[in-house]
């Protein structure tokens, strides 16, 4: 019978690569790189991305990120801009909430940048007020069960229904 190696399955291989808990050192931007917020996630590996000098780029994930580091709307990334092309650019890290405030304390981030807060417009309405009055809804539940009611026999007329 062959030895076991002991290494296990799934679950096994799944805690070992889970090392989230340890700090991980601070990536800063170089000359050829710029801090970006993430607009919209367009699929594909693409991304629409407001860059803090104050352009938007369409961006694309990386192949080492791809499918190991997710990036939803509103988080902060470092994206390495092209020579060739200055409408795009390549996402090459994705910092943590507690990174994105340390590089605001440090003044990387401008202060007005809201970190990791999504914008999709779902709650712009949150004023209205639906109020319904209970008097009125009454009255109408008594006049319906009065058109289903025939005079004449007093059954339910099934065409009213």
């Amino acid at each position: 019978m062959p030895k076991s190696k002991g290494s296990g399955g799934k679950k096994f291989k799944r805690s070992k690569k889970q090392s989230e808990g340890t700090k991980r050192e601070l990536v800063f931007k170089t000359e050829d790189q710029e801090y970006a917020q993430v607009l919209k996630m367009l699929g594909n590996g693409r991304l629409e991305a407001f860059c803090f000098d104050g352009t938007k780029r369409m961006s694309l994930i990386r192949g080492k990120m791809r499918k190991k580091v997710w990036i939803n709307q509103g988080d902060i990334i470092l994206v390495s801009l092209r020579d060739y092309q200055d409408d795009k650019a390549d996402v090459i890290y994705k910092y943590t909430p507690d990174e994105c405030r340390q590089l605001k304390s440090l003044g990387e981030i401008p202060e007005s940048a809201k970190l990791n807060e999504t914008d999709n417009n779902q709650y712009e309405n949150e004023d209205i007020i639906f109020s319904m009055e209970a008097g009125v809804q009454e009255e109408d539940r008594e006049s319906d069960d009065d058109d289903l009611k025939s005079e004449d026999s007093g059954e339910l007329d099934v065409d009213q229904i």
